[in-house]
């Protein structure tokens, strides 16, 4: 073998050695709420209104704390959106998890500091919700159930304008359960993609609040995203707020919210990373 072949070798091996991850991927556009976690925070930090990018007391068990919910997983590895100074968080469910008198749910959504019900700059113009997610082996979902993971509530809370879930879905049995599935305001889906067990699977969701449309964006790993929908035609009114994390609804049941059956000695979990929301106005997004 030619002396130069083998330094060729030696060089590409160097490199991969010295890069043995891909490179993380950077926003483009103006950023509304960053829900990234920095590396340097702590379980604790999600308690306060002066330390936390989220809202503190909702939505979750009345007796728990944030603290309490949050993981932090030390194997998962990095989302395409999050560089060296972030890490992938989780959120848990248990049977502790029950919102105010809500016991058919088990529930913890987190909230954007600043997306207020009414007024919030999360809900005008073209907005893009960027989120990633990875299942964590060890709090494995119960897939014959429906569970709600990001979404969008009107202000009134009599709808949610989108849905990204998971599972089995009410009255939509003919839907498979091992896939992530984007619904629209009639809770009909738009758009779906099987679960993968092992990699970080990737999504953006553009709302544009004035044309009333979603379009689903979508990658695998570190793969740029791509559109898998076009701008399909939506109910986008109403305000309200995004929430993130898992709502889990029960079965045997017509009144899902006050009653059903759910497991007990629940231990549930979803790992999610590249949270953020930014402005897509003028065609603007980050694939």
């Amino acid at each position: 073998m030619h002396q130069s072949t083998l330094f060729a070798l030696f060089t590409s091996l160097t490199s991969v050695l010295a890069h043995p991850g891909p490179a993380n991927a950077s926003t483009k556009c103006p950023i509304v709420f960053d829900g990234r976690i920095k590396t340097t925070t702590e379980l604790t930090d999600f308690d306060s209104y002066g330390t936390s990018i989220f809202n503190p007391d909702y939505v979750k068990g009345q007796n728990l704390k944030w603290s309490q919910i949050i993981k932090f997983p030390t194997d998962a590895g990095n989302s395409r959106f999050d560089n060296e100074t972030h890490k992938p968080f989780e959120v848990t469910l248990s049977d502790q998890s029950i919102f105010q008198t809500q016991k058919g749910f088990r529930r913890a959504g987190l909230q954007f500091q600043g997306d207020t019900n009414t007024g919030s700059p999360g809900s005008t113009g073209v907005k893009t919700l960027h989120f990633s997610v990875k299942l964590d082996p060890t709090r494995p979902l119960n897939l014959s159930h429906e569970y709600l993971n990001v979404w969008h509530e009107a202000s009134d809370y009599s709808a949610n304008q989108f849905n990204f879930e998971a599972g089995t879905i009410l009255g939509q049995t003919n839907l498979p359960k091992d896939t992530w599935k984007i619904l629209n305001r009639q809770n009909k889906q738009i758009w779906s993609t099987p679960i993968d067990k092992n990699a970080w699977q990737n999504f953006a969701i553009t709302i544009d609040y004035s044309k009333n449309t979603l379009q689903v964006y979508y990658s695998k790993g570190d793969e740029p995203l791509k559109s898998v929908t076009s701008a399909v035609s939506n109910n986008n009114a109403g305000a309200g707020q995004y929430q993130i994390g898992m709502l889990k609804k029960p079965t045997g049941t017509s009144d899902v919210v006050n009653s059903g059956y759910q497991s007990s000695r629940l231990n549930e979990g979803l790992i999610y990373g590249g949270l953020f929301l930014e402005d897509s106005a003028g065609g603007c997004i980050s694939l």
